[in-house]
């Protein structure tokens, strides 16, 4: 019966994201960015570029992490056009645990400093046969397992980062997802498996988004004596390049409920950039620019310390030396 009410409930506070109230925060709030290093990864398109956007028109020095380089300089020179500023392409592929290392090694050999790190990138519903190139889960590969490396190899600059920013933090801020809500960990479908298959596309997006919920908590247990803040978010429901492995169906049901990428920039944008969120490391963000609490499991530190364990052991031999 508890089960079954915990569903309901998940559900229940899902749902009541999808129409959220009018936001009360606009980039125009944010401060003078003059002197900040941002990486926002998944900058090229949608939630991403708006974030990338707003930033530059803040005077932040902003690192665009994104796939391809035609992509990329295609958005670098729109947002230059938008702000008279121009972002930096950083290449790094997600799925590629290499080039994840190759990418972090390239931004510390050019900057010393992390002030801000947006985790924001990802897949959604995409085909169950796909892997990365390490033979992970494609979404939970791309959307956890990456992050959590970039991070890790980034956490020297990020310590950096603390000292100099104006409040004495720096900040990881990760989007996730009202998908949270609907799932949590199922340890066997991380790589390809019967029960990978049978979970299939729509759970394994949403255990992903459970994962960026469970991790960015422990970044923020794990990091904060170093003046480092985590959060994860939920941007809302949008209208970007995540739906395009939707079907034509379930695309016509979701636009009723979805609001345009420039909403769901502004959760991320305030946790990364505001004072209002400075005392509530760790916590889960809701549409717009909310607190919010994500389903309890990922409060159980239990939960947290065996998929930190995990993670780690997976990319092992890309922190090693790093």
């Amino acid at each position: 019966m508890g089960g079954i009410l915990s569903a309901i409930h998940n559900y229940a506070t899902a749902t009541a994201q999808a129409w959220p109230p009018n936001p009360t925060f606009s980039t125009e709030q944010i401060p003078d960015l003059t002197g900040r290093v941002v990486i926002v990864t998944g900058g090229n398109t949608g939630v991403g570029k708006e974030t990338v956007k707003a930033l530059l028109q803040h005077n932040a020095k902003v690192y665009l992490a994104a796939r391809s380089k035609e992509r990329a300089e295609a958005a670098i020179a729109d947002l230059k056009t938008a702000t008279g500023k121009e972002a930096i392409w950083l290449e790094l592929d997600l799925a590629n645990l290499a080039s994840v290392r190759h990418a972090a090694k390239e931004f510390l050999s050019k900057e010393r400093e992390l002030n801000i790190l947006f985790n924001n990138a990802g897949v959604m519903w995409c085909p169950v046969e796909l892997l990365t190139a390490d033979g992970f889960d494609m979404q939970f590969g791309t959307n956890v397992i990456g992050h959590f490396l970039f991070t890790e190899l980034l956490i020297p600059a990020l310590e950096e980062g603390a000292k100099t920013s104006p409040d004495g933090h720096s900040r990881v801020v990760t989007t996730s997802s009202s998908g949270a809500y609907f799932e949590t960990l199922h340890y066997d479908t991380f790589r390809d498996s019967p029960a990978r298959k049978r979970l299939g596309t729509h759970g394994l997006y949403f255990q992903s988004k459970f994962g960026n919920a469970v991790v960015a908590r422990e970044i923020a247990r794990r990091y904060a004596d170093k003046g480092i803040l985590s959060f994860s978010c939920n941007p809302g429901n949008l209208k970007t390049d995540l739906q395009r492995y939707v079907s034509s169906f379930e695309l016509a049901i979701l636009n009723r409920i979805l609001y345009p990428a420039s909403y769901g920039a502004l959760t991320q944008l305030w946790a990364g950039t505001m004072p209002d969120v400075v005392d509530h490391n760790g916590d889960f963000l809701i549409p717009w620019a909310r607190f919010g609490r994500c389903r309890e499991e990922v409060y159980d530190p239990k939960v947290g310390e065996e998929l930190w364990n995990y993670l780690q052991e997976q990319v092992k031999e890309h922190t090693a030396n790093a």
